[in-house]
């Protein structure tokens, strides 16, 4: 038994050994090569470093457009619903616009809807450049009190979203999409119409078509950095049903609902449902577009943020 181990060791000395002789003239090669490619680096001229440097950024925006045209043809050609964040990847400037009607015989009119500029710099990547949106209130406006000031006119909060596509494939390849997002909210808003903290909210959106039908859904909660005891932590679940016809038309319906978790309103649940028309994408000048849509949005349960809103969107894709 001790000769059989001694034997077994002895293999295994010999097969390290075999292996390190092996591998130490690749490895010496490695950190060759290394020091070379590090040497050459640094004896580059200045100004061959810079050339190579402004012609990568030159290449980077000369592409952009071929670029993000190939990343938006691997995935579902859709229209972005009024209210549902879209899990596709869009390229466009985007106006909404919302007239609300509040408990108590107050109005909200929200110029905006902290949407904006959308973009798609990189590779499955797009970021949206929120413009904050200007609220106005009117209708039987409350008085200041010494606990609270009146809420007046004035910018609502700056946005930022990041989606990352997950998954996808055109109609041609299966007609669906998964995305993830991070959303993020920064108080800079006036008086009433800002959270007065920042808001960060992980998303996972997908959406599957089926010939001219599609379904397109959200599922996200918002987590403050305070003021928990007021803002709680929302859980938002969005999905809009399409259906596309006569190549412009998009007629829509959405449910919109939200959980409280925490908060003023701790276990309290609104749902809103949102029946809508889309309409395009109408050609303007090559890559440029214009899709507009509007909808009418009421609550079906008790102790709703507002009652009822009409809705309006216009686009400018490119």
């Amino acid at each position: 038994m001790k000769k059989e181990s001694e034997a077994l060791g002895d293999r295994h000395s010999r097969l390290f050994g075999f292996v390190v002789l092996r591998i130490r003239p690749i490895c010496r090669f490695l950190t060759y090569t290394a020091a070379a490619l590090m040497v050459a680096t640094t004896m580059m001229p200045a100004s061959a470093a810079r050339a190579s440097m402004v012609s990568s950024i030159e290449d980077y925006f000369t592409d952009w457009f071929v670029r993000s045209s190939r990343i938006q043809s691997e995935q579902p050609h859709w229209v972005t619903p009024l209210t549902t964040v879209t899990p596709r990847l869009e390229q466009e400037f985007r106006y909404d616009q919302f007239w609300q009607a509040n408990p108590h015989g107050i109005a909200t009119d929200n110029f905006g809807g902290s949407k904006g500029l959308e973009l798609i710099p990189f590779e499955n990547i797009e970021v949206i450049l929120g413009v904050p949106a200007w609220i106005a209130h009117n209708g039987h406006i409350k008085h200041s009190t010494k606990k609270k000031k009146a809420t007046t006119d004035g910018w609502a909060d700056e946005t930022f979203l990041i989606k990352y596509r997950l998954l996808s494939a055109n109609e041609e390849s299966g007609n669906y999409i998964v995305t993830a997002f991070m959303g993020f909210s920064v108080p800079t808003g006036e008086g009433g119409n800002s959270n007065g903290h920042a808001l960060f909210t992980p998303t996972i959106a997908a959406g599957k078509g089926w010939g001219p039908f599609d379904v397109q859904s959200t599922l996200g909660i918002s987590f403050p950095n305070g003021g928990e005891d007021r803002l709680g932590w929302p859980l938002a679940w969005n999905t809009a049903f399409q259906y596309h016809i006569w190549r412009y038309f998009w007629p829509e319906f959405e449910t919109n609902y939200t959980w409280f978790a925490k908060g003023e309103r701790t276990g309290q649940s609104q749902l809103y449902l949102t029946p809508g028309l889309i309409l395009g994408r109408f050609p303007i000048h090559d890559r440029v577009g214009a899709t507009i849509g509007a909808g009418f949005q009421v609550s079906v349960t008790r102790h709703p943020a507002y009652n009822n809103a009409v809705v309006l969107s216009g686009r400018i894709p490119f």
